[in-house]
């Protein structure tokens, strides 16, 4: 992951695709959950239009400010978007549909968040804080070598104080990650033909987003 966040465009780097897209899927919600089609089904554990705007708003007005750098991103790194090839100790990822500029911890809270799989959904899966600073450090090794030069390791140092914001901010964005997915399930249960329960996936991240929104709310950058 950190050799995708470290390819730059010539130039500045574009703004983040997160708000677009969050907004072109809130848009698409907003018809299928217009009183003009009744769907006892969808409205019932799925927030009203209002709770989403403002959470939508919410999330825009705190996560932008938390300082996470735009690079490069997968966006949909879940396990089944990843190729491990044990002979030869090298990793691949596929699936670049969703590929775009965003917010470096929002690519690494989505890739935790999908730990807990998808079509047999636990977050009992998400990983442990213990779990998380061990994968944080190695990430932030490798980015540091690829983006600073060190290559080979040397001179490169990961302070704890870095750590620490890293795993804050990650924890932070992953509210986006669950909004997003959730909003693309409500569109995928109205147009998709493949045979899945999108509904049901898109009210379990609704759920687990309003679960862990005072959790990681209350976690804070060390000034």
């Amino acid at each position: 992951m950190a050799r995708v966040h470290a390819i730059h465009a010539n130039g500045s780097l574009p703004k983040p695709i997160l708000w677009q897209k969050l907004h072109k899927y809130l848009a698409l919600v907003k018809m299928d959950l217009s009183p003009k089609v009744p769907n006892p089904s969808l409205h019932q554990d799925v927030p009203s239009l209002e709770m989403l705007e403002h959470e939508l708003a919410w999330m825009k007005d705190t996560l932008s400010q938390l300082g996470s750098p735009v690079v490069l991103c997968h966006n949909d790194l879940l396990c089944k978007n990843i190729i491990y090839n044990r002979a030869q100790e090298h990793v691949r990822f596929i699936d670049y549909e969703y590929t775009g500029y965003n917010y470096q911890a929002f690519d690494i809270g989505n890739h935790f968040n999908e730990f807990a799989g998808v079509k047999e959904v636990d977050y009992r899966l998400y990983p442990s804080k213990e779990t998380q600073l061990q994968w944080l450090r190695s990430y932030l090794q490798a980015y540091k070598q690829l983006t600073q030069g060190g290559q080979g390791g040397t001179g490169v140092t990961v302070s704890e104080k870095e750590l620490e914001a890293l795993y804050v901010q990650v924890n932070k964005f992953s509210l986006a990650s669950h909004f997003l997915w959730a909003c693309w399930g409500l569109i995928q249960d109205k147009y998709s033909t493949i045979d899945f329960n999108f509904l049901r996936y898109a009210k379990l991240r609704f759920r687990q987003y309003f679960k862990m929104k005072p959790v990681v709310t209350a976690l804070q950058i060390s000034k």
